[in-house]
This record gives structure tokens, C-alpha cells and sequence, in this order.
């Protein structure tokens, strides 16, 4: 979907490595069991005998399924010695069930394993994936990838550090959170789509006004208001503090332009802009209900794109979330999809290894760009062709051009999705005020750094 220059992707995340490398200084050696690479690698893939290489992996929407679909076609295609067995699962139901999947005696080969202390750092720390330096050597991720994307997906080996030490995955796709909005019901409503914030809560209490569901939102599994959130953190204070925040170099959640957030969060919920009962509401559900007209507009991410250009075609457009004023630089979270990961157990690691290096390829980044999807790096020879990929493919370029992405939020802490995104939920259904939401993301945040 997006050609996306390698100096590009870069500078979207310069920042984001500028900040993990002052914040992960070198740590020191736990006792949890350490998973080694092997001492040599045999990359001839068509000599490994018959292999099935069972994959795990959560590329279940519309542009996504295709992508991962088309692109295991062609590997086994040119080693037919080997067969994939797929197993997907959304991205909800994969952060269930693989820490039991990969504690099991007979784990998969390789997974999607989400970065931050919550998910790959607890991996790391219990042995269960591998580290990639070996097979680095040999493919050169390294050298292919901006430091800042390997930096996302690199740990220490106790588990202690993300930013830093060994690398354990390697992404195909980028990724930024914008604002999706319905062309015909904004055309309706006598609204553009907004330049600033505050032209966009004029828009919200307009459609609110006309019987429309101003936001489509569900927030079942709490990471989508954890998302919102962090939209309208970015909106509220500066990128460097967000920055610093989640990668635990200063700040706090209960500054005043962090509470602020929330309590925005908070009124537009009591104002009725958002999807009602949305705590009932699957996230996977919101872009489908959104493509059915159930929303004006829908915060979500590029990852969405490709199956609402599907089902919405023209009628679909996309947009970098509001400026405070109009034509000011814009932040939104982003930076790149979960990465592909080989288990520590894997019977089959040199041809797991030739798998990512496959799926990771400049060949990959043209089957994204066919596939409605975003790459990490440059496409070699696609282009997207589709209004809304073209709107997300500016996007980018903009975020690019002002460094204005911001890790997600959360990575800041193993247990932040449920220490945090459980108060939004009670926020978002009126239950719990903005101060006493952000004091419990603290009181967690602190926690967390006082173990480190």
C-alpha cells in the first residue's frame, strides 16, 4: 500500500530509538533460562528434508489475511519441501494463548510476538524465543532494517530491557493510529473533516446533534480506549514527554496534561459521541459496524485500511488526527506490526529463520503494497493505487517528514493493558473519574520501575 522510502521510515522512527538508547542502559544476567542460538546456520532451505512449520499468527482482516496468505503461497511454492500449518487467531485471542502455547512441549515454530515488557520481554525472560543475532549474520536484517524498527523488536536476555541486546523478531509492515471518517455522512452533515481539535468536537456534537454515531468505538478487550487514549495524549502534550513516559526515562501519568486526556476521554463518553455500551463492543467489530455506516468517523489503525477500502471504497477517507492549531505538526502512536518470532523449542529453526527472512523480503514489501497493507520499508516496484491507500501512504509521509510518532502506550509496563485499560473502561462507562484512572496507571508504572 504505501511506498515508503528506507530514509523515511527512518526518521517516523529516529526518535522513538534516540529515547530507547538513554533509557536502556546494558543490563545484568537473571536466572531465568537463557535461549541460545545455534552455534551454526544452514540456510538451504531445499535440503532440510520435509518440514511442516507450524506458524502462529494473528493477520486475520481483510488486507492482512491476503498478505500473510499470498506470501506463504510463494515460500512453499519455491520449497515445496515444505509445508506451513497456519494457525490464526485475532490479535486478542494470540496474547491469550501463547505464553500457555509457547510453555508447552510441542510450541509452534514461529510466532507473532507483540513487542514490549508486557509480551516479548516476558518471553525473553523465560527462554521461550530465540535470539535472531545468529541468523542476522547471515540474512542481515540489520542492515536492511532502520535501527529504530530493530531496536522496538530487541531485549535483553534477562527480560529486564526492551531497546536494547539481542534481537528477537522482525516486522514486514509499519503502523500508525489516524482517524477513518465517512465521506457521505460528513457530505450530510455540512462538516469537513477537521483540521483542528476543536473542529472536530464541533463535528461530534453536529452528528451527535443529527442522530449519527459521532465515533464508532469498541473497547471489549480495554487496548482500544488504551488507544484513543493515547491519541488524545498526543494531542494534549508534547511527543518527547509521551516518549520519555512509556520508555520510563521522566514524567508521570498523573501530570496535568496526561489527566487532561483522560477527562476529554471522559466527556466525549458522558456526551454520548461514542458507540453505546462500547465496553460490550469487539474491537474487531468497530470497523466492520463503521464500513456498515454505524460511525462518522472511527480512530484506528493503518492495518484497517485495506478491508474499509474493500467495503467502503470511495466513500471512506483518512486522516492524521486533529492539530491544536490548524497546519501544526501532528503526533500519533505508531511504528511497526508485532514481529515475527522463532520459539526457543523449534525443531526446525534454520528453516523458521528462511521463513521470516521470506516474509520480511523486498518481495514481501511489493505483496504488502498489492495487499492494501503498509511495509516497513521501501516497496521496490508497487505503488498504491486506491484513494484511501493513497490518504494513509501521505499519512506517513507527513509523520516521516515531522517525526511525529509516539510508541504505543502499552509497552510501558507487563500488566499496563489490565493496570490501565481496566479503569478506562470504567471511565468510558461513567464510573470512575479521569484523576483516579490516571493514579491507578501510575501506581502500576511505578511498580514496575521499581523493579527494574
Amino acid at each position: 500500500m504505501l511506498t515508503l522510502t528506507r530514509r523515511g521510515a527512518a526518521a517516523a522512527v529516529a526518535a522513538l530509538a534516540t529515547v530507547l538508547a538513554a533509557a536502556c542502559a546494558p543490563g545484568s544476567s537473571g536466572d531465568e533460562p537463557e535461549s541460545k542460538a545455534p552455534a551454526a546456520v544452514n540456510t538451504d532451505v531445499a535440503k532440510a528434508g520435509n518440514v511442516t512449520l507450524t506458524v502462529w499468527d494473528q493477520e486475520v482482516q481483510g488486507g492482512q489475511k491476503k498478505q500473510i496468505e499470498e506470501l506463504n503461497k510463494r515460500f512453499q511454492a519455491k520449497y515445496p519441501n515444505v509445508k506451513i500449518n497456519r494457525v490464526s487467531r485475532s490479535f486478542s485471542d494470540l496474547q491469550k494463548t501463547l505464553r500457555l502455547a509457547l510453555s508447552g512441549s510441542n510450541p509452534p515454530d514461529v510466532v507473532e510476538a507483540n513487542q514490549g515488557y508486557g509480551s516479548m520481554a516476558q518471553y525473553v525472560k523465560a527462554g521461550m524465543l530465540l535470539p535472531l543475532d545468529s541468523y542476522d549474520q547471515v540474512y542481515g536484517w540489520r542492515k536492511r532494517y532502520p535501527k529504530g524498527l530493530t531496536d522496538l523488536n530487541s531485549v535483553t536476555k534477562d527480560g529486564k530491557l526492551i531497546g536494547s541486546g539481542n534481537l528477537y523478531g522482525i516486522s514486514l509492515n509499519g503502523e500508525i493510529v489516524g482517524l477513518y471518517y465517512n465521506k457521505e455522512k460528513l457530505a450530510k452533515l455540512g462538516v469537513q473533516p477537521p483540521k483542528t481539535w476543536a473542529e472536530f468536537d464541533q463535528a461530534l456534537a453536529t452528528a451527535k446533534g443529527k442522530g449519527e454515531v459521532p465515533i464508532a468505538f469498541g473497547n471489549l478487550e480495554k487496548l482500544p480506549a488504551m488507544q484513543l487514549y493515547g491519541i488524545l495524549q498526543d494531542g494534549a502534550t508534547d511527543k518527547e514527554a509521551v516518549r520519555k513516559l512509556v520508555f520510563g526515562s521522566g514524567g508521570s501519568w498523573t501530570d496535568a496534561p496526561n489527566v487532561q486526556a483522560a477527562q476529554k476521554l471522559a466527556d466525549w463518553s458522558k456526551k454520548g459521541y461514542l458507540t453505546k455500551d462500547a465496553n460490550a463492543v469487539k474491537w474487531d467489530d468497530t470497523p466492520v459496524n463503521f464500513a456498515k455506516g454505524d460511525g462518522v468517523f472511527m480512530f484506528g489503525g493503518t492495518w484497517w485500511a485495506s478491508e474499509l477500502n474493500d467495503k467502503m471504497k470511495d466513500k471512506v477517507g483518512f486522516m492524521l488526527p486533529p492539530a491544536a492549531q490548524a497546519g501544526a505538526p501532528t503526533a500519533t502512536m505508531g511504528g511497526e506490526s508485532l514481529p515475527w518470532s522463532i520459539t526457543s523449542k523449534s525443531k526446525n529453526p534454520d528453516v523458521a529463520a528462511a521463513y521470516i527472512n521470506f516474509i520480511t523480503s523486498p518481495e514481501a514489501m511489493d505483496v504488502s503494497v498489492e495487499t492494501g497493507n503498509l511495509p516497513a520499508l521501501a516497496a521496490p516496484s508497487k505503488q498504491p493505487a486506491e484513494p484511501l491507500l493513497k490518504e494513509v501512504s501521505a499519512a506517513w509521509a507527513e509523520l516521516s517528514k515531522n517525526d511525529g510518532i509516539t510508541p504505543y502506550i502499552d509497552y510501558a509496563t507487563p500488566t499496563f493493558a489490565d493496570a490501565f485499560g481496566g479503569p478506562l473502561q470504567e471511565l468510558v462507562a461513567g464510573r470512575k473519574p479521569a484523576d483516579e484512572v490516571m493514579k491507578a496507571a501510575q501506581d502500576d508504572y511505578s511498580a514496575f520501575q521499581k523493579k527494574k
